[in-house]
Formats: C-alpha cells, sequence, structure tokens
C-alpha cells in the first residue's frame, strides 16, 4: 500500500489512509464513500501545495495578507474596493491597478496583499522593485536576451511593481520598462506601487512622451487607489513610544 502510494505519487493517501480508514469505519461509509472521502483529500492537500508554491514563486519579500491590513488606520482605502479586487476578476481582464500614496500609507502591504490572493486564486503571479526591474532589463539588452527576458515577464499573470518613482530612470531604462508595459498591454496585468502622483512621474520618467504613454499603459481600463499621505506606520510608532513613557 505505501510503495503504491510513492509510486503514484499519493502522498495524502499515504499518511491519512489509516486516520481516514477509522473514521470510515465509525461511521460506517460504504467503499464508495470512503474512496471518495480519500481521493478528495488528495485532491485538496495538491491544490494547497500549488497554492504555496505559486505564492513562493512569485517572489515577495514579506508575507502580507489583506486580513490584516488595517482599514481603520487608513480610511482613505475602501474595503469594498479592495474586497472587490480580492476576487482577482481584473487580473483575469489582464487589466491594471495602480496604488499611489506616501511612504508608511500601506502601498507595499495592498500590492503584495493582491498579488498574493492572486497566487492563491491558481494565477502566476511576479513580484519586483522597479528599480530592479530596470536592471534587469539593461542587463539583459547588454547580453542580447532582451526579447526573452520580457516575453519571460510577459508570460505571467500578474506583475507586481513596487517602489515606482523612488528613483529618476534614466531614458534607456525607462524604455525598456515601456517595452515590458507595451508586451502586457490589454493582455496580462499590471499591478505597481507608487509615492508619487501622477503629475511627478516626469522626475522618474524624464522624457514627458515616454512618461505620459507609461502613464497610459497603467491606467488605461484600470483601477487607482489613492493610499493617501499620512503614514499610520509613523503613527503607530508614535503611540507606541508614547504607551511605553
Amino acid at each position: 500500500m505505501e510503495q503504491a502510494c510513492r509510486d503514484l505519487r499519493l502522498p495524502t493517501v499515504r499518511t491519512r489512509f489509516e486516520d481516514m480508514l477509522t473514521v470510515a469505519h465509525k461511521e460506517q461509509l460504504t467503499y464508495e464513500g470512503f474512496l471518495a472521502d480519500l481521493l478528495l483529500a488528495e485532491c485538496d492537500d495538491r491544490a494547497r501545495r500549488r497554492s504555496i508554491r505559486r505564492v513562493k514563486a512569485a517572489g515577495f519579500p514579506r508575507q502580507k495578507w489583506l486580513a490584516d491590513f488595517d482599514f481603520d488606520a487608513n480610511p482613505n482605502v475602501n474595503p469594498a474596493t479592495i474586497n472587490s479586487l480580492a476576487s482577482c476578476v481584473w487580473v483575469r481582464k489582464g487589466e491594471p491597478l495602480c496604488l499611489i500614496g506616501d511612504s508608511g500609507t500601506g502601498k507595499s502591504h495592498l500590492l503584495i496583499g493582491l498579488g498574493t490572493a492572486a497566487a492563491e486564486a491558481g494565477f502566476r503571479v511576479r513580484y519586483t522593485l522597479a528599480t530592479k526591474l530596470v536592471n534587469e532589463l539593461v542587463e539583459a539588452a547588454d547580453e542580447k536576451m532582451l526579447v526573452k527576458t520580457i516575453a519571460r515577464y510577459g508570460r505571467v499573470d500578474l506583475l507586481c511593481v513596487d517602489e515606482l518613482g523612488y528613483i529618476e530612470l534614466d531614458k534607456r531604462g525607462a524604455e525598456l520598462l515601456f517595452q515590458v508595459l507595451t508586451e502586457r498591454e490589454e493582455k496580462n496585468s499590471v499591478a505597481i506601487a507608487s509615492n508619487q502622483s501622477f503629475s511627478g512621474w516626469t522626475r522618474t520618467f524624464t522624457d514627458p512622451r515616454l512618461c505620459a504613454a507609461i502613464v497610459d499603459r497603467l491606467t488605461f481600463g484600470g483601477a487607482i487607489i489613492e493610499t493617501g499621505t499620512d503614514s499610520y506606520r509613523l503613527a503607530q510608532t508614535r503611540a507606541a513610544a508614547q504607551a511605553a513613557s
């Protein structure tokens, strides 16, 4: 029995067989009922393992869950909007998402949380920092691997780009980033988090036409969530300091 389960790659059946058999005897299940429960347990466990692998493959720097987001601390963020996005309909449609706000307002938390929800729902997700992505594209271009690299980023269902706008990008880097966005346009979703309002993106993308084109790619048909300017992380730190004093 054990070796057969190993050969057939049925780890859940192998480890849970005895316990589920005992339950089946107590509940007087039919052979068909016992077999159905055993196979369903295997299927459920496989789905759970696939979900874990997809979340790990996304490359998130830390775990963030939407359920842990403090909506009371940031009233700028509408819970109904986030719950709607958590359904991942926008990912299925290939629509973009922009999270705009100052540091400490929950942009990265929401970006990672929504990316995690998408991965758990079965979508292929990739997380990266904007500067890391641009550096990778520049290196790929230098090594004549740009087409392959852009295609790789084009295949994921959701590309999460964090910290867009923190550092000025030169024209070459901005143009390469634009190529990635163009590859994904109206096919696969892009979600970005930025500490700059769109009017301030000219400091990141110094070419006005390119800046306008990138904004267009990231906003057309998508959702824009403004997380505000008041850092609730700073507020929590101050509150903790006052409580300790």
